[in-house]
């Protein structure tokens, strides 16, 4: 994993585009040197005269029985490295023009997949397009509450959400970040201001998680609109388990979306 990464940002200051993979999101200790201190950081020391224009894909691979060496969702360990970027897709037409845009980004880019989505299906344009970083999308619009979803948990959230409305007549607006770094901090606050309401749901451990920020953020910005504490749906502070079972019980999902909102609501 070190040389795989310190090869693509060697390979990028020859003028290279390389977009090398860390086969599990677990195994990124292992290139964080390379990628942290200094893929990301050249641009500073050089005074722009130097860019790691690398993309870092990989994956983790929580729901498949893969152990607490291959599962884990770390994505709160690189918003501390100014000067990357992480893309975090939930459907395929994410995937491809957040790939698209990342191939012309002129620093690097960590592209984190989850693979419990790989088999995901949706519509996908035949020709070029871009997701911009930075620019969440409101995948189901809502005026009672605002879940912000990060990866796997999208469609959970949509399917807790579309069971919400059936069931309970609450309506949910869904937000996909789909970047992290960066993060767009107006989609959410709006979204927020409008709905009075948050839960932030991902796969990454509660404590110092992406929800952390995202629920930091929000009360720095939106407090005053806020009609009930903030709620995270993620995964505990605990090793992940490798027994299908329990790992079933560790993970996050529509139903436990599902029973925090309506615990909101009671």
């Amino acid at each position: 994993e070190a040389a795989i990464a310190g090869a693509a940002v060697g390979a990028s200051l020859l003028g290279l585009k390389p977009v090398a993979e860390i086969m599990y999101m677990d195994f990124m200790p292992l290139s964080m040197d390379q990628l942290v201190t200094h893929a990301a950081k050249l641009h500073y020391f050089s005074g722009g005269q130097l860019e790691a224009g690398m993309i870092l894909r990989t994956q983790y691979s929580l729901g498949r029985a893969h152990g607490a060496q291959h599962s884990g969702f770390l994505p709160a360990w690189f918003l501390q490295a100014p000067g990357l970027k992480v893309a975090v897709p939930s459907t395929p037409y994410d995937a491809k023009g957040l790939l698209n845009a990342a191939l012309k980004e002129r620093g690097p880019v960590l592209f984190v997949e989850g693979a419990m989505l790989y088999k995901s299906k949706g519509e996908v344009p035949e020709g070029y397009f871009e997701v911009p970083f930075g620019e969440a999308e409101v995948k189901r619009g809502g005026k009672d509450i605002t879940v912000v979803a990060i990866s796997r948990m999208v469609p959970e959230a949509l399917a807790a959400a579309e069971s919400l409305a059936s069931s309970k007549g609450i309506e949910v607006e869904v937000v996909d970040p789909r970047t992290i770094q960066p993060l767009d901090k107006r989609t959410i606050v709006d979204s927020v201001k409008k709905t009075g309401r948050l839960v932030v749901a991902s796969d990454d451990m509660k404590t110092g998680g992406v929800g952390a920020e995202i629920g930091a953020t929000v009360y720095e910005e939106a407090i005053d609109y806020l009609k009930a504490p903030l709620v995270r749906v993620c995964s505990p502070d605990i090793p992940v388990p490798f027994a299908p079972p329990l790992e079933r019980e560790y993970m996050p999902n529509a139903q436990k979306l599902e029973q925090a909102i309506e615990k909101l609501f009671a």
